[in-house]
């Protein structure tokens, strides 16, 4: 688990914090020397189709300051179409959009206009 605050709606209910992670642990986003800077909060979309997985980043996105790194992970195939449309439309960036399995991950960052 990474490190910070996390949207795990499937592992203490309905979006509790989780307790942070080993920010050493190999691919972690928290580790030292990560360019993209340390992800503020974990939104877990899995299972939800649009457009929660969006809502969801963006309820996730609405709490943090202007640069902050936020990780959706989701199962909906349309949200590899949409959290990249969300990021160009809400002014922010898509840093990394990948499938993992059955998942779908995205690490995005904060832009300034929300």
């Amino acid at each position: 688990m990474t490190a910070g605050r996390s949207m795990q709606a499937g592992t203490t209910g309905a979006g509790e914090p989780q307790a942070p992670g080993n920010p050493q642990a190999p691919g972690n986003p928290q580790a030292p020397g990560n360019p993209d800077g340390p992800v503020a909060l974990v939104v877990d979309a899995e299972g939800l189709v649009c457009p929660w997985p969006v809502l969801k980043a963006r309820k996730a996105l609405n709490t943090l300051a202007a640069g902050a790194v936020i990780e959706v992970i989701a199962t909906d195939p349309a949200s590899y179409i949409d959290i990249p449309a969300f990021c160009d439309t809400g002014g922010h960036v898509l840093l990394d959009q990948r499938r993992d399995g059955l998942r779908f991950v995205y690490r995005v960052r904060k832009g300034a206009g929300d």
